[in-house]
């Protein structure tokens, strides 16, 4: 398969970070101007879903790709709808993003994977990693009557960021699946503020554990594709947009280029 890398550009964010600097001279990377969509901030209309679906249709999933802040999470949920084979989807993010939908019909950036693991025929695992403990017991509680409880017990795998810090749960790593491709999706908002700065609430990770946790998906799989989300909220004052900026070009360099290495050499 051909590697599509995409930049989906919602908010403009990108452009003062010449993302990724060195890539954008190659022809495998698009640049897709999503500025004019509508209805896609936080939450995605029917029709914003079908535009953006237009916008990536043309490349497919097979590569790297940058998706702007956040609240634009949930194209993770539209990137993977493209699949029509058995997977494993791998989430980095400090929060779920599994909240009960506050609007049953519409997806949002805090309810997308819980959606994916509730209505993708083709999803086997979800392995969610970096959330706090409270936020996966909400999870329990909170979509045990809406799944009957039996996604959650048979297709969700979930690390908090406590188990990270304290070196984990052994038996539980072994219930992670070897046998499926893998899509992976990295929100940012679980790094330290040092490695990213976004416009949700951050956990603790530094760049290093994060690229640790990384390798045990990318080695030996096959890698469907990747996105990563987690960029600064516009319209902050200059200075400090300035240093935000700064500090999430580099990440997102670091990340583009590690995660490039891995998946060039599969």
């Amino acid at each position: 398969m051909k590697e599509n890398h995409l930049i989906l550009d919602f908010s403009h964010v990108y452009c003062d970070e010449n993302i990724p600097e060195n890539a954008l001279v190659n022809d495998n990377v698009h640049w897709l101007d999503c500025s004019q969509i509508e209805g896609c901030d936080l939450y995605c209309s029917e029709c914003a879903e079908e535009k953006i679906m237009e916008k990536i249709e043309p490349y497919g999933i097979h590569g790297i790709h940058f998706l702007d802040s956040g609240n634009y999470h949930y194209i993770t949920a539209i990137m993977v709808s493209q699949i029509c084979e058995d997977f494993m989807l791998v989430v980095f993010d400090h929060h779920t993003d599994m909240q009960k939908p506050m609007i049953e019909d519409i997806m949002s950036c805090g309810d997308w994977a819980g959606k994916v693991l509730n209505t993708n025929p083709y999803l086997q695992q979800l392995v969610l990693i970096g959330p706090e403990q409270k936020d996966i017991k909400q999870i329990y509680s909170d979509k045990a009557d809406e799944l009957n409880g039996t996604y959650i017990k048979e297709k969700l795998l979930t690390f908090s960021a406590e188990e990270i810090e304290s070196g984990g749960d052994k038996d539980n790593i072994s219930k992670i699946k070897t046998d499926l491709p893998v899509y992976i999706s990295i929100d940012k908002d679980i790094l330290d503020r040092k490695y990213s700065e976004t416009n949700w609430s951050q956990g603790k990770m530094s760049l290093t554990m994060l690229e640790e946790l990384l390798l045990h998906f990318l080695q030996n799989r096959r890698i469907l594709g990747i996105d990563i989300c987690g960029e600064c909220q516009p319209g902050i004052p200059f200075p400090e947009y300035i240093e935000a900026e700064e500090i999430n070009e580099e990440t997102n360099k670091e990340l583009f280029e590690y995660l490039n290495h891995y998946i060039n050499n599969l």
